[in-house]
């Protein structure tokens, strides 16, 4: 893909997972979808509604709502266990866990080797059909936790 920039590749990515997840291809839904990947802050339904009505200023935010949440049921962006408060999506697929601090509500990834093995109880594994597992650490960030000792 010599001498397409980096957006276009992601845009283009964008309306290529619309699509193969039949989509209505929209500008809107593109904008909502780019904003999710771009985004390393795991934002509410609220915050992409705020950055994608920069560029699209009469965008509801039932639109933007009801788009992430169809873009979760197909599998191209995941709910974030964000604890109270509003839901928190993340279009970053592959396998990692979160931390979320409990004062300032960031929602930090990290890999985490010793997690990916986990192994699904047995008797759980009998009962359940398990898709997915999350594991989500709780406490005080770097920034925050100095503070505290400030």
């Amino acid at each position: 893909m010599k001498g397409i920039s980096e957006l276009e590749q992601t845009l283009s990515f964008c309306r290529e997972k619309l699509e193969q997840h039949s989509f209505r291809i929209t500008p809107q839904r593109v904008a909502i979808f780019f904003c999710l990947l771009q985004s390393k802050d795991h934002p509410s339904a609220e915050m992409v509604h705020h950055r994608v009505k920069k560029e699209f200023s009469n965008i509801s935010f039932d639109t933007v709502n009801r788009t992430l949440h169809c873009l979760a049921e197909k599998g191209l962006l995941r709910v974030v266990e964000s604890g109270p408060g509003p839901r928190r999506f993340d279009a970053q697929l592959k396998k990692h866990y979160h931390f979320r601090c409990c004062n300032c509500k960031k929602i930090i990834d990290f890999d985490c080797a010793e997690y990916d093995s986990i192994k699904i109880p047995e008797h759980i594994a009998r009962k359940f059909k398990v898709f997915r597992q999350d594991i989500v650490l709780e406490g005080l960030c770097s920034e925050c936790a100095l503070k505290k000792r400030e």
